[in-house]
This record gives structure tokens, sequence and C-alpha cells, in this order.
């Protein structure tokens, strides 16, 4: 039964829809806005609505080849576009060209008389030409108070914006209409989101001095959609959406693995080192080399030939370069290359959407294979704890689609350095965890590495002391005492011990071969000995044995020769 209706819903007609061509707002409105319908924009003064419609119309002139149609009540032509100049919007060339349509209509109720009913007929016939004008697809209406001014009578006001919202939709353009906000409602009126088939709510709000401004779609008449709060940015390239939700967790991952940098960090892990694509955390109380070691990431990628991205929140890149290079990496080269590039800013500098927009398209422009963000633990300067978490939810899923493989770093309390969730709480997103420590013994303080999580590799659970040198860093060898595993000056002293117990032992062992070397030569010597003594012995029954043989001989003679009778003469 289910399976029948999945069927059938795939063969119903989806509802047509017109890109905006704004990053962001396509893909929480699934596809744009309601093709031939009228959509409501609402929000207060500076949260830019106005620049909302004219983003997209000039989208929909260069990306789709929809002309378009601006009807404002307020600006006129040449300050509409003096405003978005700075965007990058010609606005006087698209009319050149007749894509544009832009028409100031000036309103002023003080001018009007009412002589009998006042109506609209004579906006729809001026909107009208000018649709037909250069055949719009698109119209833009900015701001409908203004228009809506001349009617004191609210009954009648009523009658006409419904017969407004009729007369777009028999249009058939793709309409978006600005309205200020009102109190207590979505509009002055009360009115407009009601027959809208589309509404989109702009807020501009002043958090802990930080201006952050949000999108939420309220409504979308026959079409699901993102329904969160989502933060949006107005830069340079205009209007950018932030989803927070929207992305899937549908990426395509890798086998392929990239080196930490440090070869006894990547005998660590199974695979000897990260999954490229993968999202790696640093974590560690201050000093304990995290900078050192996402510099030694960033250098072997380089060394590769490959692009990393690093973003510095507490050193400029000239302090990075000096300080990476008296510890033997070497950043500066790469620089030169264009295989490193290094920004740094103070987190203060913007909001939390700020620092994700630059990210984003400084990731577009450089196209690198790896991003090193240290530390993500000073955003929380610019946002809360939830804030923060958005962000780096975003950014991570972000660099997962592109296969970028990121290495963050984060300062964590040495009051609570045992804690499994960072301040930003990301640790359960990264796909590898490793901390770095202070291991303090008596009088002393030594550095420690460990990785609390891989994900689809093996991992040693090895708390492995450090040392920062000229060369890098070097991991020690694991020294095992009564107790356990000792580290610093216990461990040089364990060494001693260890160094004079196997002297001790050579020196036994070197003592027993001399006792077996000599009890083998005074054996030797007693066999010889033996063996001359034999010898002699030997020789003796020899000569004995002769002796006897001879006087057998004499004796058998003898006895042949009286046995022998004499000759006669």
């Amino acid at each position: 039964m289910q399976d029948a209706i999945t069927s059938s819903a795939a063969i119903l007609p989806q509802l047509p829809k017109a890109p905006t061509g704004i990053e962001g707002l396509d893909e929480i409105t699934e596809g744009g806005l309601p093709k031939g319908r009228p959509t409501l924009v609402c929000g207060s003064a500076g949260c830019g609505k106005t620049l909302m419609g004219i983003e997209f119309l000039v989208r929909g002139i260069l990306e789709y080849d929809e002309p378009g149609v601006l009807m404002a009540f307020e600006e006129t032509g040449e300050e509409l576009a003096a405003n978005v100049t700075s965007l990058g919007f010609d606005l006087p060339g698209l009319q050149a060209q007749k894509k544009l349509k832009v028409d100031h209509v000036h309103i002023d109720r003080s001018e009007i008389e009412e002589t009998g009913e006042y109506d609209l007929e004579g906006l729809f016939i001026r909107l009208g030409y000018a649709i037909d004008s250069i055949g719009a697809k698109r119209v833009v209406l900015d701001t409908i108070e203004s228009l809506f001014s001349g009617f004191p009578n609210e009954a009648v006001l009523r009658s006409e914006i419904r017969r407004l919202f009729r007369w777009l939709k028999d249009k058939g353009v793709t309409t978006i209409i600005t309205a200020e906000r009102g109190e207590g409602s979505l509009t002055r009126q009360g009115l407009e989101e009601y027959v809208s088939d589309c509404v989109i709510l702009l807020d501009n709000r002043v958090i802990d001095q930080i201006t952050t401004r949000r999108l939420r779609i309220v409504k979308y008449r026959g079409s699901t959609h993102g329904t969160n709060e989502y933060p949006y940015l107005i830069t340079e390239e205009g209007i950018s959406v932030l989803p927070v939700t929207s992305l899937k967790l549908a990426h395509e991952v890798s086998d392929e693995v990239v080196s930490t940098g440090i070869p006894a960090l990547d005998e660590m892990f199974g695979r000897k080192g990260f999954y490229k694509g993968s999202s790696v955390l640093i974590t560690g109380t201050a000093g304990t080399a995290k900078t050192t070691l996402a510099a030694g990431f960033a250098n072997e990628i380089c060394r590769h030939q490959r692009r990393c991205l690093f973003f510095a929140f507490e050193e400029s890149p000239q302090q990075l370069i000096r300080n990476m290079r008296s510890v033997g990496v070497d950043l500066g080269p790469w620089v030169e290359q264009g295989l490193l590039r290094i920004e740094a800013s103070r987190p203060t500098l913007n909001g939390l959407e700020k620092h994700l927009v630059t990210l984003h398209k400084l990731i577009g422009e450089f196209r690198p294979d790896a991003v090193v963000i240290d530390p993500i633990s000073n955003l929380v300067t610019v946002g809360n704890i939830a804030e923060v978490r958005s962000m780096l939810t975003r950014l991570i899923d972000y660099l997962k689609v592109n296969n970028i493989t990121a290495l963050f770093t984060s300062l964590i309390n040495g009051r609570n350095i045992q804690q499994e969730m960072t301040e930003e709480g990301v640790s359960s997103l990264v796909d590898t965890w490793i901390s770095v420590r202070d291991l303090e013994g008596v009088g002393e303080r030594n550095r420690g590495i460990s990785i609390l999580k891989a994900r689809g590799m093996a991992h040693s659970n090895q708390v492995r002391e450090f040392v920062v040198t000229d060369h890098g860093i070097q991991l020690l060898d694991v020294v095992i005492g009564p107790s356990g595993i000792v580290t610093g000056a216990g461990r040089l002293t364990q060494q001693m011990q260890e160094q004079a117990q196997e002297l001790a032992a050579q020196q036994e062992a070197e003592r027993k071969d001399r006792e077996l070397a000599r009890k083998r030569r005074v054996l030797e010597a007693t066999i010889d000995n033996l063996r001359t003594e034999f010898e002699s012995v030997e020789e003796e029954l020899r000569q004995i044995n002769q002796e006897e043989q001879v006087r057998l001989e004499k004796l058998t003679e003898g006895r042949k020769q009286i046995a022998t009778p004499a000759k006669k003469e």
C-alpha cells in the first residue's frame, strides 16, 4: 500500500518554481519561489527587502534569461541603480538591453483628492504595459505600504490588495512584493501574508552588540521548505543565505589517507594518518603545541604539492611563519609558491555568519585540499555556544561535501582537562579527536598526546610523551616504570636504571663467559694430561708386547733347533 502511494506521488506534477539565483535561498525553498505566483518579503527597516527583490530580478536576467520589471514607490530608478552598483549590478546596462524595466511611481496621499472611488486600475495598466513591453517573467513591487497610502477606507484597501494579488497571478509573472513589518503582524495591513502563496520574513537583530540577520520561510503553499531561522549576509556579491539543517549526510567519502606530518604520530593510527576529507580536532590547554601540530599538518599537505588554507585567529601570518620556523617548520616557501594561504583576523572583527561566508568565499576562490582553523574556541567571543556549534556544523558539512580535509584546534579549560566535550560541543561531529595535555610531575611539566577517537580505523590507546625540538615535534619511546608509564625526569631516571641494569647483566654475562672459558681450558689441559698419560701407558704396553713377542719368537726358534737331529758326517 505504501509503495502504491509513493509511486502515485511520484507521478503527480510538482509545483513549478522559479529559481532565485540567491546563494542558499533556493536550497531552503527546495528550488526557488512559486512560479507565476506572488511572494511576500516582509521585514523591518535595514533587513534587505529591496536588495533581495533586485537581486531576484538581476539573477533571473543573467542566469535564467527571464526579463523583469521593478516598480518602486519610494526610490527613483537612479537612486536604486546607485545603491546596487557596489554589488556589481548594472541596472542601466540591463535596461539598455531591454531586459529590465524600472518604473518609479510617486504616490502622495496629500495630493490625492477623493472624488468617488480610488482604485488601482491605473497601476494595472501601467504595470501591464511594462510587463508586455519586454516580455517580463519576473516582477518586483517595492513597497506595498506606499502603494496603499491612498486608501483611507480599510474595506476598500483589503479589496484592492486581493485584486492586486489576483491580477498578478492572472498575468502569470513570478512576483516579489516587499512589505514593512507591522505591530503584532507580519505586515502593516495584516492581510498580505494571507493572500500570498509564499511569505519570507527577514529580521535584523542586535545581540551582544553584534548585528545578526535572520531569514524564515513563514509559509509556502504547495511545497515543502525549510522551517528554521537561517542567518543571511549582505556582502559585496549580494545576499547569501546560510542553511543550518538543509544539508543532507549524503557526501562521498575517500579511502585515501593523508599524513599528520609527524611520522611517529602516523604510526599511532591504523591507516598511518587521517582519511582525506575527514575532520580532525586537536584539543588541549595553553602551551601544549596545538598550533605547532596544525602547522606541521599544513606543511605536510604543501610538501605533496597540495593547497592548504590556514585561518589564524591569534597570530599574524608573519608571526606564525617566524614561530614555526624556530621549530623546523618553514611555511614561508609554501606561501611564496601559492600552495599555502594564511588568513589572519580577530574573531571579534565579524559575526559568526560573516566568518562562515568568508570561509566559503575563500574556499571557493583558493580551492584548497585542506583547511586549518586555529583555534575555533576564540569564536565563542562572538557568539554563544549554540551559535558556534551551529556555525561549525555547517562548516564541517560544507568541507565534507567538497572532500576537503579539515583540522581544527581548540583551547580547553585546564581545570577540567579530562572533560569529554569541548566548549564548542563539536567533539561528537569530528571524525578524529586528538588530545594534547600537560603531564605534570615533581617539579616539571611535560607534554603528552593521545588519540581519543578515529572513526573508521584502529588507533593506539597510549599517551605518548612528546617534545618540541628544532626539527619539529618528536614522540618519545614509551617507558614503563614500577607504577606505570613515566615521563620527564622520571623517564630519564628509569632509562638510566635500565641502562645500569643492562650493563650489570652484560658484565655478569661476560664474567660467566670468562669463567666458562677458564674451566674449558682446565678441562682441556686435564684431557691433554690424561691423553699424555694414556699414551705413555700405551707406549709401555706396546714395548712389553714387543719384547714378549721377541722372547716367544726366540723360544720357538730354540725349540725348533732342539727338535732337529744333527747330520752325520
